[in-house]
Formats: C-alpha cells, structure tokens, sequence
C-alpha cells in the first residue's frame, strides 16, 4: 500500500476506493479547516504539544496519543501551523470495515461506541505504540506474492487491538470526562452544542456569558484555532449528516440542525460535504 503525504490524499483514495489508506504527516499542507469526512479516522500522533477539538470535547495531545474520530464528529488539529505534529493517520471506509467484522466482533466498536463516558483518545502504553508502527510498517511496505492478503491481515490484527484498547480504557473511563475542558472555553462550547438547534449569533453568545463580542471571539479562536461561526456550521453539518444517514427527509433535517432556511443549509452542506443533501442522503442509504 502506498503511504501517502497528505491528509486529503489519503481521504480521497479511501472514499474513491472503499477501503483503507495510510498517511504519514509531519510537513504536510496547511492543515483543514474544521471539517468532517466520510470515513472513519484514526490518528496516532508521534509527538505532542498540540491540541484536538472533536466535536464538543477538546483534547491536549500528549506522544503517544491516538484519536478515533468516526464519519459525523467535526474535528481540527489546532495550531499545526506553528510546529510540525508528526503523526500516522488511518482513514477507513464504513463499509470496508462492515466486511471485515463477525457476528462475534464488531470492528467499528471504538468508532460507533459513543454512549455517556466515552473518549476519542487513548493513550497507547510503548508497547502499544509499537505493535503500531509494526502494523502501519508492514502495511505500507510489504510488496511482494500475497501482498494483498498480508496488507488486510495485518489491518485486521490492528482494528482488534485499537479495539480492545478501546472497550478496556471505556470501562476505566465511564466516569470520567477524559477532554481537556478550559474555563470559559467549557462553557462556550457546552452552549452552543446544548442549544446548537436554535439561533445562535455571537452577540447572543457574548450576553449569555457577559462578554464582549471581540473578546469572546478571540478567546474561543485562540483556544480551539478555529472561529466560533466555523465551529457552529461544523457541528450542524455533523447532526445533519448523522439525520440524513438515519433516513430522515432532506426538508426536516435542516431545521432540526439548526440551519435557519434551506438555502443556507443547501450551501454549507455542500461546500462541507462534496454532495447536496440529497445525493447523500441516496448515497447513504443505498
């Protein structure tokens, strides 16, 4: 398998092909704004001093991290620009992933469990990160007979192992809240997501929290690196496309993500996503 370069690279090829693809970023293009893409996501980061905001749940990255993202969480890596963040990433097709699980073993587990206590992080022990760079090694470089049948084996021993590190690190972690969450920021973002359905302009967020417009702006900017505006479309267009993918109709899904008529909906959705609703909706339940 040819390691790639580039975040977007490799998610194109993923979604193109319906499988997986293996990127290897440190001095990459400048990184995404907050986005979201159809497949899922790991991302085990070489090195830290970064930070990752996931949906509502802001992260410290600390060597040794790994991240799992699946295809309706908005996310973005702050502050690459200021340093390099060497990291190996995974992207993976929902559906590849559908045929490679058991009646006995779910493989998607770490990226569809999201009920109350769980994490998008865990923190693998050196002997994780090892069996890590074993694995993502031998995928990206093995070139020979059976190379095909090697390169899936040893993507299914990986998902298996993320995946009981997974389930152990939920049981550890059902009470506790693992993002990292900095005061006023916490509240903000606890906020918007709380009443992201209803209209919310950065005026409105400023009073609530009796702040000034400007300030309020740049503190939320400086902790998460994206805008407040960008944050808010992020996390609707994530509820719109969960909704579209659960067979909800295209005119009830944009009031009830918040968007405020189907014009504005139509737009942000398809600059977001690649697709107009509607073709995804299709697309997603075909």
């Amino acid at each position: 398998m040819v390691k790639d370069t580039s975040s977007k690279q490799a998610i194109e090829r993923c979604i193109t092909n319906k499988y997986f693809s293996v990127a290897y970023l440190c001095n990459e293009e400048n990184t995404m704004d907050i986005h979201i893409h159809d497949c899922y996501e790991m991302c085990f980061c070489i090195c830290g001093d970064k930070h990752f905001l996931i949906d509502n749940k802001f992260y410290d990255i600390v060597s040794g991290d790994l991240f799992v993202i699946n295809q309706f969480e908005s996310h973005y890596l702050t502050k690459i620009n200021q340093s390099a963040l060497e990291r190996i990433v995974i992207f993976i097709h929902p559906d590849f992933i559908k045929t490679l699980s058991s009646g006995h073993t779910n493989l998607s587990t770490c990226f569809t469990n999201r009920t109350q206590g769980f994490t998008h992080r865990l923190h693998l022990t050196t002997e994780q990160q090892n069996s890590f760079h074993f694995y993502t090694d031998k995928i990206t470089s093995v070139d020979s007979y059976g190379s095909d049948i090697i390169e899936k084996a040893c993507f299914m021993e990986l998902l298996v192992m993320i995946n009981r590190i997974y389930i152990d690190n939920f049981d550890l972690n059902t009470n506790e809240n693992d993002s990292k969450q900095e005061q006023p920021i916490e509240q903000i973002i606890q906020f918007i997501n709380q009443n992201i359905c209803k209209p919310i302009t950065i005026e409105y967020l400023a009073k609530q929290f009796y702040l000034s417009d400007s300030y309020i702006c740049r503190i939320f900017k400086s902790a998460t690196g994206t805008t407040i505006n960008k944050y808010i479309t992020a996390r609707r267009i994530s509820i719109a496309k969960s909704l579209l993918s659960s067979g909800t109709s295209v005119s009830d899904v944009y009031s009830q993500s918040g968007f405020n008529d189907y014009s504005n909906f139509l737009k942000a959705f398809t600059k977001a996503v690649g697709v107009p609703p509607k073709k995804y909706a299709l697309h997603s339940s075909s």
